[in-house]
């Protein structure tokens, strides 16, 4: 080890993180703490010439290597065992340009990142809703968000990508060059290279009309047959998601409602002000609503409205689909296992994959799921390791009662757990194939396989 990071430290110009390091423990943490790993070196890379060196070492020495952008991975991708780890955090610049609405992002920058240099200009990447999630990772994997009815997966902003290959080299890939890696990496996740900048066509996001609707439980079933019918055809500017809420300490919740589950929907408005009262009011007519945190706020504040509700060091253990269709027995398997949501960092959420996602053609880009029109995902979040059992089952029982109703067997991969790597040809969907035959043109040794991986075609890579 001191060799290697002898080596290392002789060839970037971040720092590289080793055991012997006072903040090792610290460098090493992901968000999900179940993933406890002791990588030989964190190195945080500043620019491309630090990860190509990483990757030349990963490579000589046959080391595992993970690439870390934000850290959410909840399988924890962003770190290993015994292996090394390209930090991007320090490469989070974020550069935009007000006339040509682009902006130039850091491989290692956060929603938080992009919303603060984009808010001012009132314009936005569409994709996320929590602020502290890594844009490398969300985009990757496709991008989900509150303006994903109105703009489209966060892939389908993306306009060309900087990737440092698994044989060192950098290439730009875009419409225009290394067109099939543009393509792969717009769905394929972390399996081509690591992408230290991306650049973005930008969206108009003001002041958006946004928060959370709280209704009672016992509503739940109305609340979701009515969701179901009116986002089908709902404005597209209307981003909207259905979850499970334990209420919180908050100013907006009566103080004896706190520690009551509700179930909710999550707003975001980013259409004409005055058509706000007619948009939202076949959400208020579905059941009478309760509590509830609507307002004019800049759409940074509604995309940090939830960090708190998954700091870093939390447990988390998740399980998701795409559906085409919300049956009528699929509500009522929600509701059975939503009574149940057993923390406040908990709950199920239903996304929209409809309108302008839907309008990207099947197979422009790797997402491989453009004819479904929701991803849920049970997401189990909870802080005390001696619950994991209890909690890690309500998430299996929870999807073993949705799963059959899916008409699906893939999920989002970025809303996958550790024990899911058997579902990737499905998660991938109809691009599966044609991401194998990118992965062997690109990463032929699967050196990138610390990941939702795709083996390379023609290769029978088991890493």
């Amino acid at each position: 080890m001191t060799d290697l990071s002898h080596a290392l430290r002789d060839q970037v110009r971040g720092r590289v993180v080793t055991a012997s390091d006072p903040d090792y423990d610290d460098a090493r943490q992901v968000y999900n703490a179940m993933h406890d790993r002791r990588p030989r070196a964190v190195v945080q890379c500043v620019d491309s010439a630090d990860v190509m060196a990483v990757i030349a070492a990963a490579r000589a020495g046959g080391l595992d290597l993970a690439v870390r952008g934000g850290g959410h991975s909840v399988p924890g991708f962003g770190t290993v065992d015994d292996g090394l780890v390209i930090d991007l955090a320090k490469m989070n610049g974020v550069r935009v340009d007000p006339v040509k609405k682009v902006a130039r992002v850091g491989g290692g920058a956060t929603l938080g990142d992009v919303d603060h240099a984009t808010c001012p200009f009132g314009l936005a990447v569409p994709g996320g809703i929590i602020s502290t999630t890594g844009v490398g990772g969300l985009t990757l994997g496709g991008g989900l968000g509150y303006l994903t009815r109105s703009c489209g997966l966060t892939i389908d902003s993306l306009l060309s990508a900087d990737v440092v290959l698994a044989d060192g080299r950098q290439v730009t890939a875009s419409d225009y060059e290394n067109e099939d890696l543009f393509w792969a990496l717009r769905g394929g996740g972390g399996n081509f290279g690591v992408v230290t900048s991306f650049e973005f066509q930008l969206h108009a996001a003001g002041d958006v009309v946004g928060g959370p609707l709280f209704y009672e439980f016992d509503d739940a079933a109305a609340v979701l047959e009515g969701y179901r019918e009116y986002i089908a055809h709902a404005p597209e500017q209307l981003g909207c998601f259905f979850g499970w809420q334990i209420a919180p300490e908050a100013p907006f919740i009566p103080a004896d409602r706190i520690g009551d589950l509700f179930c909710v929907l999550v707003t975001c408005w980013n259409g004409p002000r005055e058509e706000t009262e007619r948009v939202f009011q076949p959400l208020r007519d579905v059941a009478e609503v309760r509590a509830e945190f609507v307002d004019v706020m800049p759409l940074p504040a509604l995309n940090s409205l939830f960090d708190d509700a998954v700091p870093k060091g939390m447990q988390h253990y998740w399980k998701a689909d795409f559906i085409t269709e919300l049956t009528d027995e699929a509500i009522a398997a929600h509701i059975e296992h939503g009574r149940n949501t057993p923390h406040i960092s908990s709950s199920m959420h239903l996304h929209p994959i409809n309108g302008a996602a839907q309008r990207v053609g099947a197979e422009e880009t790797a997402f491989g799921h453009r004819d479904k029109n929701f991803s849920p995902v049970v997401a189990g979040i909870w802080d005390d390791p001696a619950d994991n059992e209890a909690n890690i089952q309500w998430v299996k029982d929870y999807y073993a009662a949705i799963h059959p109703h899916s008409g699906s067997d893939g999920g989002y991969v970025n809303f996958m757990s550790d024990d899911d790597d058997a579902r990737a040809p499905a998660n991938y969907g109809a691009s599966y194939a044609r991401l194998a035959a990118v992965k062997a043109a690109y990463d032929p040794d699967n050196l990138f396989h610390v990941n939702q991986n795709i083996a390379p075609a023609n290769a029978g890579v088991t890493a």
